[in-house]
């Protein structure tokens, strides 16, 4: 299991291969990664915060519970913060498993996970306004299913 909290952009592809390398006990392996959105045109910037230490830990133990529940062979957890542009990788998951059904599940999990309860906070930067991005009912209705 690896976490991986950066300010630098990361390469996908190195990333995925790396985590899948020599994975021959393993028959599923599920990657995501989540880039800026601008939905409604504008959106110049994103801003992500946080506490390294508490989001580590927090990020540690969700993992954790994953690599459990789901009996993975392995996770990777990449997340960045500081400023990035619409189009700009934000985050990745990737998850090992004997079978497809727990790989997915997992991966999912940790998807919502990271997008309702870990701990960043997102400013959006649209023309010369800013404002604090709010909790969504649907990413928070997400999380009910676990």
């Amino acid at each position: 299991m690896r976490i991986v909290v950066q300010d630098a952009p990361f390469d996908f592809g190195a990333e995925a291969a790396g985590f899948a390398a020599g994975r021959h006990d393993m028959g599923a392996i599920v990657t995501f990664t989540g880039v800026v959105r601008d939905v409604d045109g504008g959106l110049n910037a994103m801003e992500i915060e946080h506490y390294p230490s508490m989001t580590e830990k927090a990020l540690e133990k969700i993992a954790a519970e994953a690599m459990e529940r789901w009996s993975l062979g392995d996770a990777l957890v990449i997340h960045r913060y500081g400023r990035m542009e619409p189009g700009e990788q934000i985050m990745m998951v990737a998850t090992a498993a004997r079978h497809r059904k727990d790989a997915f599940e997992a991966a999912e999990y940790l998807m919502d996970y990271l997008k309702s309860r870990a701990p960043f906070w997102k400013k959006e930067f649209v023309g010369e306004e800013t404002g604090w991005v709010a909790a969504r009912d649907e990413d928070e209705a997400a999380l009910d299913r676990w």
